[in-house]
């Protein structure tokens, strides 16, 4: 694990443990989802925070994107609102986060912009039918299909508007994450 070299430590560090630059950019990221997201909170399902998400998993790595998730989540629904919703976000996000840390691997994918952009779009009618469905045990089974279809003009406003931000923020937020992990790359090996 490269977090290890990042503390300039010879011991072997668990997954979870996490160097002081690391949890700086970390902490950044948290805060850009949480100030996206209130901030364009007043547009129904049209916020950034499934961009950056995806943006930090292509370019940083799964771990990062599912830490940021979580915490951007929690953090806007103790203001927000907290209810079944909220374990749905996290349960949705787990999910886009894994794919999209598999879809990382196939070189094609990793260098296109436009093919990472429509998956940023595909991922927006994809959370609404995961939201839908991870929440359908506590609505009940039955509200699932009405609950879903009801959605689906919102979800539709959601892969618009992750395909927009995606292409507006991966210039500046790659660049960002890759030159700042190379820098710590290179400080930890010389």
């Amino acid at each position: 694990m490269w977090c290890s070299n990042l503390n300039n430590s010879r011991s072997v560090y668990s997954v979870f443990s996490l160097g002081v630059k690391e949890l700086s950019l970390l902490s950044m990221m948290v805060a850009l989802c949480v100030v996206s997201r209130t901030f364009f909170q007043f547009i129904v399902n049209v916020q950034p925070v499934t961009a950056i998400l995806l943006i930090i998993t292509i370019y940083w790595g799964a771990y990062q994107g599912l830490l940021v998730s979580i915490l951007s989540i929690l953090i806007t629904n103790f203001y927000m609102g907290m209810g079944v919703w909220t374990i749905a976000q996290v349960a949705t996000y787990f999910l886009l986060i894994s794919l999209t840390g598999l879809l990382k691997k196939i070189p094609k994918f990793k260098q296109s912009i436009l093919i990472q952009a429509i998956y940023a779009g595909i991922t927006g009618l994809l959370f609404g039918f995961l939201i839908s469905a991870i929440q359908a045990p506590f609505l009940g089974i039955s509200a699932f299909l009405p609950y879903y279809l009801a959605g689906i003009p919102v979800d539709v406003m959601h892969a618009v508007g992750n395909v927009v931000f995606y292409l507006l923020l991966t210039p500046v937020l790659k660049k960002l994450l890759t030159e700042t992990i190379r820098k710590w790359r290179r400080a930890s090996n010389g």
